[in-house]
């Protein structure tokens, strides 16, 4: 086979490229470096128990038309299951549990009559969320023109918040544990206009655009493996544990080596995530290139700490819970995805840099401390195993003085990129990655016409 497109990543962003040219017709490659696709979406086995065990929990939003286009694509929308509106239950310090139920209203009046009816919020806090009827009205009104929300400047999620007469209850409880699972940044140092963006696509289109979508079976047999056979269907190939190289001559690539052998291709769509473009690369750089990866290895990477807990017996009655105002934002019951007979819980912690330097007992007592506070199923529980998970490069930084995010296409000719840290506009989320890769496909299904 001789590629039209060599695709190299086999991540949410260089699969759903190849998806996109496959089902154009073309014969792509895709090249992975490790044993297994999914790069920071996917699952292993973990020795003891024998389940697959997923790198981290990730959760779809209704909002992510471009991630649910690439699994409707690839035949694989069945593996995750949409709400049909925004429903989050919640456990306070003490167990008390309380639901944010949004209404059958139009969005974004569904948010604000679901906070209304919060009974977790004081009257004041409830009423503060009409404050933010204008912003997001305005957010939704520019995205929808210009695809691009207000930019806010080097505000912070934290002070525009304040400025839009948030109480400190609600913020809590509402906006800085969905300000942390988007951004995966504290908000005191994560700047708005991301966050308005999410804000923008989740409460401004339809009130299924802000309902959570869990997969139901581990991430890459949720993706990445039905991608692989849809390419591998249409006429293409993909590859794993091959470690590749794009080679850079004259301004244009001059092929991707990997183990000694350089293959030739018209396009090739780099698909890694920043931190890895620097020794993708080979060869003379154009000045345009060096810069993007200059800029790129100055990306401050952002951690993300998942501990994952086995009991003797279920302890959970519900998919998942919020904890709010505790440093563990999220517990998930992987019962759903995997099928266990027992409880396979899964504790998350985004903007976990404190958490990333604790030591794997300490995280796994002090997730085992926050479920027996919350989950009273779990007090007279035994806890069978505790793993620990520290994505140190989960995503980047999106506070004030990072380098700017690069475009789709480079000073090489024949060189795309994907990825979530390309300039979608979003944050470095699974929706980000599958806009980027449909946006390189475009590109160059574009040029060919």
């Amino acid at each position: 086979m001789t590629p039209h497109t060599i695709v190299v990543g086999g991540g949410v962003a260089g699969l759903s490229a190849a998806a996109a040219i496959a089902a154009a017709g073309h014969p792509v490659l895709v090249l992975e470096a490790r044993p297994q696709l999914g790069g920071r979406a996917t699952a292993f086995r973990d020795r003891l128990t024998g389940e697959l065990v997923d790198n981290g929990q990730h959760v779809l939003f209704g909002c992510y038309a471009e991630t649910f286009k690439f699994l409707e694509r690839i035949g694989a929308a069945g593996n995750v299951r949409l709400d049909e509106t925004l429903r989050v239950p919640f456990l306070d310090r003490e167990g008390a549990r309380s639901v944010l139920a949004c209404p059958p209203l139009p969005a974004p009046l569904h948010l604000l009559g679901g906070v209304l009816q919060w009974s977790a919020m004081p009257w004041p806090d409830r009423l503060s969320v009409l404050r933010m009827a204008p912003s997001l009205a305005a957010a939704r009104r520019a995205l929808k023109r210009s695809g691009r929300v207000p930019d806010a400047g080097e505000i912070t999620v934290t002070r525009w918040l304040q400025e839009r007469g948030q109480s400190q209850r609600l913020t809590e409880w509402l906006w800085e544990p969905l300000a942390l699972a988007a951004l995966n940044q504290s908000p005191d140092e994560a700047l708005a206009t991301p966050f308005v963006r999410v804000l923008a696509e989740m409460f401004g289109r339809d009130r299924a655009a802000s309902a959570i979508a869990l997969p139901l079976r581990p991430l890459h047999e949720m993706y990445a493996e039905p991608a692989r056979a849809f390419i591998e269907r249409s006429g293409g190939e993909v590859r794993v544990g091959a470690l590749a190289r794009i080679a850079i001559g004259e301004g244009r690539v001059a092929g991707v080596e990997v183990r000694g052998e350089r293959i030739l291709a018209p396009n090739v769509i780099a698909a890694v995530p920043w931190f890895g473009i620097r020794t993708l690369l080979t060869g003379e750089l154009p000045a345009g290139l060096d810069q993007l990866v200059a800029d790129a290895t100055a990306m401050t990477a952002k951690p993300i700490v998942t501990v994952n807990l086995w009991y003797d017996r279920r302890v959970m009655e519900e998919p998942f819970v919020g904890l709010p105002g505790r440093s563990m934002q999220w517990i998930f019951d992987k019962r759903l995805a995997f099928g266990s007979s027992t409880s396979h819980l899964s504790l998350l912690a985004s903007g976990a840099d404190a958490l990333a330097a604790e030591s794997a007992d300490e995280l796994v007592a002090r997730a085992a401390r926050d479920v027996a506070e919350a989950l009273p199923g779990a007090r007279a529980a035994t806890l069978v195993r505790g793993t620990v998970i520290r994505e140190k490069h989960a995503t980047f930084s999106l506070a004030a003085g990072q380098p700017v995010r690069p475009q789709t296409r480079t000073a090489a000719s024949g060189l795309f990129l994907a990825g979530d840290w390309i300039d979608t506009g979003l944050p470095g989320t699974i929706e980000s990655a599958a806009v980027s890769g449909h946006r390189a496909a475009q590109e160059i299904l574009n040029a060919d016409c």
